[in-house]
């Protein structure tokens, strides 16, 4: 399971995540969703422990920021960064060694196999495409046979049999159990693998559904129907906060300035 808890984050006076909390139960294919600058890849990094933050996010149960937990968390950047004078191979050797997991060659050659990198395992990682560091991030990640994967804009730079190849992984992942996170813009992919999906906008979490709620809505009329109705909200609350203030300055109390014109200023946050 994963679980957020009253997630926040500042960078200086930038609030940048306002005390979200969302949990993935086991087995689960959770989505989150959001325009730029909403807050995701702040989540994100808190997530996979690359920055500061306030609140506590569990992996199975274990803080995130204990190595018990770090152990069993695997993670895909949107950006794959590897070790320039590794090869393919020895990247996947670097991570076996450094979990300590217990996988056979066997188990390696599968899963380079899996993603045609058989021909590529003796090349360095500054020697590979951004399409083939994304595989080997994907190879890493699975290789620790993850209790929990966070996957951001994991089909980017792939080509479609790896897209294909990835969302079997998903599937095969939920079905043992495993807590699955994406983030992602290419809502399409990831139609037939989501369970339910946080809508992100301006730090906060606009809402959260599931498949059963959703019905026959996809991800992107749902997307687009619950961030225009922010919209709109903040846009209520902006005029009103502005009639408000003006009543003031002229000494005087409109109706606009009691406690509607609050209420409609709180949901414009």
């Amino acid at each position: 399971m994963l679980e957020v808890v009253r997630l926040s984050k500042k960078y200086g006076k930038l609030l940048a995540v306002d005390d979200i909390s969302f949990r993935i139960p086991d087995g689960i294919v959770g989505i989150l969703l959001g325009p730029n600058g909403a807050g995701k890849s702040t989540v994100i990094k808190s997530i996979a422990g690359l920055v500061r933050f306030d609140g506590e996010i569990k992996i199975g149960g274990i803080s995130s920021r204990e190595l018990a937990a770090k152990k069993i968390f695997a993670y895909v950047p949107e950006m794959p960064s590897l070790y320039d004078g590794l090869t393919v191979r020895e990247h996947l050797e670097f991570i076996r060694r450094a979990y300590g997991v217990k996988v056979t060659d066997q188990d390696v050659e599968a899963l380079l196999a899996r993603f045609e990198l058989q021909d590529k395992q003796e090349r360095l990682g500054n020697e590979l495409s951004k399409g083939m560091m994304q595989k080997v991030s994907i190879c890493c990640a699975l290789l620790i046979k993850p209790q929990a994967i966070l996957l951001d804009e994991p089909m980017v730079g792939l080509d479609p049999a790896a897209i294909k190849e990835l969302k079997q992984v998903v599937l095969e992942l939920k079905e043992q159990g495993v807590t699955v996170l994406i983030s992602t813009h290419m809502l399409e992919m990831v139609r037939e693998l989501w369970d339910v999906t946080f809508v992100m906008d301006r730090g906060h979490i606009l809402g959260s559904y599931t498949r059963e709620q959703v019905g026959n809505e996809d991800l992107e009329e749902l997307f687009f129907h619950v961030t225009a109705r922010s919209g709109e909200e903040r846009s209520e609350g902006d005029q009103s906060e502005e009639r408000s203030t003006e009543s003031g300055q002229n000494g005087q109390m409109s109706p606009e300035s009691g406690p509607t014109a609050e209420k409609g200023a709180k949901g414009g946050r």
